[in-house]
């Protein structure tokens, strides 16, 4: 009964003591891709992400009720981090949705312009005159922004010390005047109260110190049920720290009566290292900082079962000795050239395979639709007569008449003509240990995958295009994995289907080098259309510094110098969150989102007429 009413209690004080509560409030996930497109449009970063935020400490007066409920010290602010910017979950800091709205698409604006080098004060000065420069139709929305701001903020003369110097420089600043040369500039977000219009700076020496140590188990631990602290998308200021647990393992301060056993105080992990009691989600909330110390023990040594390469006598057969490949450092704006070894495999013992008949009738019916596209007949625009009018065409010439004389022949026809087809694919799938998952109560993502290449196969072979099939994985840059399993040169026959039955899920992620080796084989080709399709379920990932941004942007180099070459990459996912990377792996026009796996070969060969139309 008592735990009932502190419950109740804390919840009616909470509510009481926040006065900020809104009738119009606006979620992330409603202005998400709006808000990539206001950052990326004012010079953002392509390779930073949109992630909700999580609580800063802010200062600021309280009120009774505040310092009752024992509120009003935190909030969740926008957060600028190098490679996320972070907002809050839910806005509800105006009673107008719009205005709700609009303070999303400032803070995307504001971030990027903002220089972290030049202070939290001075930096949103600058960033705000260069973000109404950029966006000119911003300012109207933004004066009602800062208007009603400036009707929340506490009143400086009823402050004293500090507290007032800061108060009245943020509002020196948000009327647009440069802060005063005499005053402390050294003035963060957690001196005064909570400034919405503007985001939060990390540390001088905060850092994203998430171990990658601690992702090595992801492939695996994907077909599991997350606790609700792993599957969190907050992003929390961090930083790293010593472990001085054990710093001193034989000093024991204790009284003597006190002694039960020397092994009370043998060096051992005790339950707080790994174990959730269910509160951890709770109070990393309630912390300004994460403190993470490495422990020495890495989360790979748990599945090293499962992640290790396997021996030479019980692996695949290595095909020849091995490529070299760079790799794209963003961070040093380098190329590491011969960065990444990259071996083929074809599979030791690869059992004869029949497909079901559901399996043979759907290749059925992709092969006719593949050999309808193969007769069609090609369209060349821009002709002076033809079968049917150029509409695009007709509208440049209406435009360009009046500004000199008009052509007596205009080219503004389309005309249809038979045309030999000179086409080479090659089709690489992704066989990360993600791919174990189950994308459906009966099949799991590389069954799903499996099927696709066993129809993909079926349908080129009676094509007559020249296609190549190949699966990749890798363990650190130094094993790089590509599966053999059909090349430009072999017959679509009993040994390729067998090894496409074979494929097995393993290891992790590193699609800039897969890619950069599918691009080589292609450049071998000589037809004139040259298309590399990519099947994958995730983002790029290794054990080493290939996770976030890094393995983005190798990827994202690698498809731009397939594109140079003359290459046409598109990309195939099952991955729900894709669009929030794919755009900046391949634009916007080149991948597809399945949404429901059981429909990836459908998706697929309407990808693939689509491209080869």
């Amino acid at each position: 009964m008592e735990e009932w009413v502190g419950r109740q209690w804390h919840r009616f004080i909470t509510r009481a003591a926040d006065g900020r509560a809104s009738h119009a409030p606006v979620r992330l996930e409603e202005m998400q891709r709006t808000i990539g497109l206001m950052f990326r449009a004012g010079g953002g970063g392509q390779g930073v992400r949109i992630a909700p935020a999580g609580t800063s400490r802010v200062g600021g007066a309280r009120s009774l009720l505040q310092r009752i409920a024992g509120g009003g010290t935190h909030a969740v602010l926008g957060q600028w981090q190098a490679d996320v910017l972070a907002l809050p979950p839910e806005i509800g800091v105006f009673d107008e949705a719009q205005h709700n709205r609009d303070l999303y698409l400032w803070l995307a604006a504001l971030a990027a312009h903002l220089d972290p080098a030049q202070g939290w004060l001075a930096g949103h000065v600058a960033a705000t005159e260069a973000a109404l420069a950029a966006f000119p139709g911003l300012r109207p929305r933004y004066a009602r922004l800062r208007a009603q701001q400036l009707a929340q903020r506490p009143d400086p003369a009823r402050l004293r010390g500090r507290a007032a110097t800061a108060e009245h420089a943020v509002q020196q600043a948000l009327h647009g005047h440069a802060p005063d040369l005499d005053m402390d500039l050294d003035i963060r977000h957690g001196d005064v109260a909570p400034l919405w219009l503007w985001l939060t700076l990390p540390a001088a020496d905060a850092t994203r110190a998430v171990p990658t140590q601690k992702k090595q188990g992801q492939g695996a631990e994907e077909a599991t049920v997350q606790s609700p602290a792993a599957s969190d998308p907050r992003r929390r200021a961090a930083q790293s720290v010593a472990d001085e647990r054990n710093n001193a393992p034989l000093m024991m301060m204790f009284r003597a009566e006190s002694i039960l056993s020397w092994t009370e105080f043998t060096r051992v992990n005790r339950a707080d290292d790994d174990d959730d009691d269910g509160t951890a989600l709770s109070a990393a909330n309630d912390m300004d900082e994460l403190a993470i110390a490495p422990d020495g023990h890495a989360m790979a040594s748990r599945v090293k079962f499962d992640l290790d390469l396997p021996s030479a006598a019980h692996d695949d057969l290595p095909l020849g000795p091995g490529m070299r490949y760079p790799e794209w450092d963003y961070k040093r704006a380098l190329l590491h050239p011969d960065h990444c070894a990259v071996q083929c495999y074809v599979a030791r013992d690869a059992a004869r395979y029949t497909a079901p008949p559901p399996l043979r009738a759907v290749a059925r019916r992709m092969r006719r639709r593949l050999e309808a596209l193969r007769a069609a007949p090609a369209r060349l625009r821009g002709r002076t007569e033809g079968d049917d009018i150029d509409i695009d065409a007709w509208v440049r010439h209406r435009v360009e008449a009046g500004q000199g004389p008009a052509s007596e022949a205009p080219p503004v026809y389309v005309q249809r003509v038979r045309a030999e087809r000179s086409l080479a694919t090659l089709l690489l799938a992704d066989l990360s240990l993600s791919t174990d998952a189950y994308a459906t109560q009966d099949a799991r993502v590389i069954d799903v995958i499996r099927d696709a290449l066993h129809v993909f196969g079926e349908a080129l072979s009676a094509s007559g295009d020249a296609f190549e099939i190949l699966g990749f994985s890798s363990v650190r840059r130094q094993h790089v994995r590509i599966q053999h399993l059909k090349g430009f040169n072999e017959r679509w026959d009993a040994g390729a289907i067998a090894r496409v039955n074979a494929i097995k899920p393993g290891y992790y992620t590193r699609m800039g080098a897969a890619l950069r080796h599918a691009t080589a084989r292609l450049l071998e080709r000589n037809e004139r259309q040259r298309l590399l399709l990519i099947l994958t379920d995730g983002k790029p990932n290794d054990l080493d510094v290939y996770e976030g941004r890094y393995g983005l942007e190798d990827t994202r180099h690698a498809v731009h110098a397939a594109r140079a070459a003359g290459l046409t990459p598109f990309c195939v996912t099952i991955d729900a969150e894709a669009h929030d990377y794919l755009p900046h792996l391949f634009g916007s026009q080149g991948y597809a989102l399945v949404h429901r796996p059981q429909d990836l070969v459908r998706r697929l060969a309407t990808a693939y007429a689509g491209l080869t139309r």
